[in-house]
């Protein structure tokens, strides 16, 4: 399960998730999905909480055209987090009270201890049993992404070849290329502006995984337990990348690393990483086979996106969704 502060978490689903009744029924709606109600102060913490992984600040947005653009996509983003949560529902789907006390134990220690967890969910107005609810329906919509995408992978297949080589024909003059790294990662998200206790539950964590990782756990496996980026269902993998590509504190520690070699954690504006170095490609001409190669990675990769976002397009269509916050 992907963790972020238990602000962000909670603001996810709000405590209407668990009491029909815990607020006015003339409470602003921002939004409906098959009824359920999506209130406005739901979306206003949840778009501070969106800016923040970003390391923005809603201040910070004087243009009201990008201002309605981000605040309609963390709108997107609740939809589809219901949408998501009620397929579950659909398809029966369980949790095991062993797996979500694991996940919960995980977010207290992330948060820096006991204390600190009770006392930032008594902030947002609620307990652990009512977050632990919360914990059984993120990793329900979880199950439900992930198996969704499978199908829709799996129906894609794999890049036809004669694509591979229009690909590769077209875009040969662009592939000789510069020095390159292939990395995975593992993130833990910390926004910029954390307490203390915050980053360093967050390094510590890291600096454990690193300790069981070389202990001889794959690398690959830990970040799907652990990572909370996008990647971690692809074991961490980012592929390879230039100089250029990364935030400048992740581009010089992968840079710097040797094949096989993992680094110390890396703190970003997105939080604490640790990165894996697979293999490093020096500069040079591009053979026709490893022209062929990157051109499939690519087109799987870029399947894979594609794949997420028609499990969602589905959902969003074979759904009733009422967007009152846009009217």
């Amino acid at each position: 399960m992907k963790l972020n502060t238990v602000l962000v978490l909670l603001s996810l689903w709000g405590p209407m998730t668990f009491s029909s009744h815990a607020f006015s029924s003339n409470e602003p709606i921002a939004a409906r999905v098959n009824g359920e109600e999506i209130t406005q102060m739901r979306l206003e913490r949840y778009f501070a909480e969106y800016l923040e992984d970003q390391g923005r600040a809603v201040a910070s947005i004087r243009n009201p055209t990008a201002y309605k653009k981000l605040r309609n996509a963390a709108l997107d983003a609740l939809i589809d987090k219901e949408l998501l949560w009620q397929e579950a529902q659909k398809r029966g789907v369980q949790i095991s009270d062993a797996t979500v006390q694991n996940q919960v134990d995980q977010t207290r220690q992330a948060m820096g201890g006991a204390q600190s967890f009770a006392r930032r969910l008594e902030d947002a107005g609620f307990n652990e049993a009512t977050y632990t609810d919360y914990t059984r329906r993120e990793l329900a919509a979880q199950q439900v992404y992930a198996e969704l995408n499978q199908a829709e992978i799996r129906k894609a297949g794999l890049p036809d070849e004669k694509e591979v080589r229009a690909f590769f024909d077209e875009h040969r003059a662009e592939m000789n290329q510069p020095e390159q790294v292939q990395v995975r990662h593992i993130l833990i998200k910390v926004p910029q502006g954390a307490e203390a206790s915050t980053e360093a539950a967050a390094r510590l964590r890291l600096e454990t995984i690193r300790k069981k990782i070389g202990q001889g756990t794959d690398f690959a496996s830990v970040a799907r337990e652990s990572s909370e980026d996008e990647s971690a269902s692809q074991g961490g993998e980012l592929g390879y990348f230039s100089r250029g590509r990364m935030m400048p504190e992740f581009e010089a520690a992968a840079f710097a690393l040797a094949p096989g070699a993992i680094s110390e954690p890396v703190r970003t504006p997105v939080g604490w990483h640790l990165i894996y170095l697979e293999n490093r490609m020096e500069a040079s001409d591009v053979t026709e086979e490893q022209g062929l190669d990157m051109v499939r990675a690519y087109l799987a990769r870029q399947k894979q996106v594609q794949a997420r976002l028609q499990v969602l397009a589905q959902l969003r269509a074979g759904n009733r969704i009422e967007r009152i916050d846009d009217e």
